[in-house]
């Protein structure tokens, strides 16, 4: 390990950025750069960083939106209902289950629970608002998901390939069994485009149950008049698909936007990576990290199994 002044070290932050957004580098690719580069180095952005991941995300899936048509989003949105559901019961109430056996702090073991049945880091973000979670409960929570969201992203297309799943088969699984969007966007991106488009609809679909997982949460850490954060900009989704699919967009738009959503992504994938850290990994602590690993591991191998038997 060697040193770099600022200076080179901006620089170089921000060439590894370039290569992201041009594609040059793949979405797993930039994860594990951005990794690498804040454990030599440090992010030399770390609260811009966060904000960026929040806006690019939010930006990037509307922007997918456009390549996309509304009877085909419906069907598929139907089609992973059932198993969103099931899977998101399962996983809360085996997190519930498994936090009295390993005597985790019980806001703590309920949003990493919450955040593997749901969408991540923004199920967290929502839930700790209702049921008012410490500082340190979230931040061990969202280092418990993000380490896991990171594996993922290497894990699922090499699991994809070597049981030869078909484009559809993982798309819907890797939307149900990754937390959070941007890792099934990266993982299912880099499976391809059938893949990825089935999975951002499913995997959107899962992020609604926000709203009445924080509402029962409501009722279960006794908080009242709390707001909710919704994911509005899963409506700014729905309209780009309506748009794409009722109007005549130029061709240029249906084709250049989307692309560019996607390179956006692996930017997204870039900043995550850098966010990283050992660090924060070690403060976790052994507990939350082996609660989340077998929360993952059940949904992931189930849901696989369901996929592949029915």
């Amino acid at each position: 390990m060697f040193s770099l002044n600022k200076s080179i070290k901006i620089i170089l932050f921000i060439l590894i950025a370039v290569l992201a957004l041009t594609n040059i580098i793949s979405g797993p690719i930039a994860l594990l750069s951005g990794f690498i580069f804040t454990f030599l180095w440090g992010n030399p952005f770390p609260k811009e960083s966060k904000t960026t991941i929040n806006w690019l995300l939010k930006i990037s899936v509307i922007g997918l939106g456009f390549g996309m048509q509304l009877q085909k989003t419906i069907e598929t949105g139907k089609e992973g209902f059932a198993l969103t559901f099931f899977s998101i019961v399962l996983t809360l109430c085996l997190g519930v289950y498994l936090s009295k056996i390993l005597k985790i702090n019980k806001s703590i073991a309920y949003l990493i629970s919450g955040g593997t049945a749901i969408c991540g880091g923004s199920a967290i973000a929502a839930i700790s608002s209702v049921i008012k979670a410490k500082e340190k409960e979230i931040s061990i929570a969202l280092g418990v998901v993000f380490f896991l969201n990171a594996v993922a992203i290497f894990v699922f297309p090499a699991v994809g390939h070597s049981l030869h799943l078909s484009q559809h088969e993982f798309g819907l699984w890797s939307a149900i069994a990754i937390h959070d969007t941007s890792s099934v966007v990266g993982a299912s991106m880099a499976y391809g485009q059938e893949a990825l488009d089935l999975a951002i609809t499913v995997k959107l679909a899962r992020a609604l149950w926000i709203i009445p997982v924080s509402i029962i949460s409501m009722y279960i850490f006794k908080s009242k008049n709390e707001k909710i954060k919704i994911p509005w900009f899963i409506l700014g989704f729905i309209i780009a698909i309506l748009l794409n699919s009722y109007f005549n967009l130029p061709s240029f738009l249906v084709e250049t936007i989307p692309s560019f959503s996607k390179s956006l992504l692996v930017l997204t994938l870039f900043l995550v990576g850098a966010g990283l850290s050992v660090q924060s990994i070690k403060e976790s602590g052994f507990k939350p990290i082996l609660l989340g690993s077998v929360l993952w591991i059940v949904i992931s191998i189930g849901s696989l199994l369901f996929i592949i038997l029915m």
